[in-house]
């Protein structure tokens, strides 16, 4: 079975290239192309066509049937119902503090503890993850259109476009992404907009390396000639032609940079800069308990960190499935 392979293409390619009109439309063949090709090559070409479809359908196959994949987002599944509808079925009100119950070890009452103000641990790690599933997705998100974007241009242009993009994406870098979330959340002060802003910005340079370096091997393809030939405008060739083609490598980077940004959301909430209280999140309670474990109180710390450790995997497994059916 031939699968997708540095470059994201998927199927079979005509003279060294994917036939134009991008994976939405794989049964149209270019009559630049098909002019140029012997009669038994045209005759095949509905063929391939068909072929790379199938491919298609049985890599989805691969996907589902996959128990990495399905364990993922069995996991990943459960942190979304508790975040949409968490509301109804949480025990006690998240922000309500109990004076007369601080401190208490899990029990049939509370089933996770109670915290240092006397809140429910269990009713803040259900509600926790619904600020982390909408800031986290957002910003992955946003860093992979930019980043995309970004790499299309850088190598579909290259010479000074990338030389001089490359430079400021690599200036940026330089720095880890958690300094530049401080820099500009100090700035513009925390917001849930503002962590989506800063994380998929941060994001975006990371990707635009990846795409950059598909779009370089795609760009010398002869449908990429064909296009021009056709005398098609550059975004048309990036975005319609070359794009469909570096898919694969924009989903594998969006699932490892999702897994990515619920840590860094999580960070940057445990330093102060993320989810402000009394908003229920787990980076925030993680940081307002962390002194007690001394104490002995682990329960106000470990479950919320158990929280986070269990979405990332879950992300971490489902990229891995989706990785290895399309990349391998």
């Amino acid at each position: 079975m031939a699968t997708t392979g540095t470059g994201g293409r998927a199927g079979p390619e005509i003279d060294g290239g994917r036939r134009p009109g991008g994976a939405g439309s794989p049964e149209v063949v270019d009559p630049l192309v098909t002019l140029a090709l012997p009669d038994h090559e045209l005759a095949s070409s509905g063929a391939m066509a068909v072929s790379a479809g199938r491919i298609r359908r049985e890599q989805l196959g691969l996907l589902v049937r996959s128990k990495t994949f399905l364990a993922g987002s069995a996991i990943l599944l459960f942190w979304i119902v508790c975040a949409v509808f968490g509301g109804f079925f949480r025990p006690y009100n998240p922000d309500a503090q109990n004076l007369l119950a601080i401190n208490q070890a899990p029990s049939l009452t509370h089933l996770f503890g109670t915290d240092n103000l006397g809140r429910d641990v269990l009713s803040r790690v259900i509600l926790g993850s619904r600020q982390i599933l909408i800031v986290a997705p957002c910003a992955a998100l946003l860093g992979t259109v930019l980043g995309s974007a970004l790499g299309l241009v850088q190598g579909y242009y290259r010479g000074w476009v990338d030389s001089t993009t490359g430079r400021v994406v690599d200036a940026f870098l330089a720095l880890p992404i958690v300094i530049i979330a401080f820099l500009i959340i100090v700035a513009a002060g925390p917001s849930v907009p503002t962590l989506i802003v800063v994380i998929g910005f941060a994001f975006g340079l990371v990707i635009s390396r990846t795409v950059r370096t598909a779009v370089l091997q795609e760009r010398e393809l002869d449908y990429v000639a064909a296009a021009r030939l056709r005398g098609e405008g550059a975004a048309h060739t990036m975005f319609v032609e070359i794009l469909p083609n570096v898919l694969g490598p924009i989903i594998v980077e969006f699932t490892v940079r999702l897994g990515y940004a619920i840590f860094t959301v999580a960070t940057l909430s445990f330093l102060g800069f993320g989810i402000q209280p009394p908003t229920p999140d787990w980076g925030a309670d993680i940081f307002a308990t962390y002194n007690y474990l001394s104490a002995g109180y682990w329960w106000e710390t470990v479950f919320p960190a158990l929280a986070i450790a269990s979405l990332i995997i879950s992300i971490n497994l489902i990229g891995d499935s989706v990785e290895s059916v399309i990349i391998e």
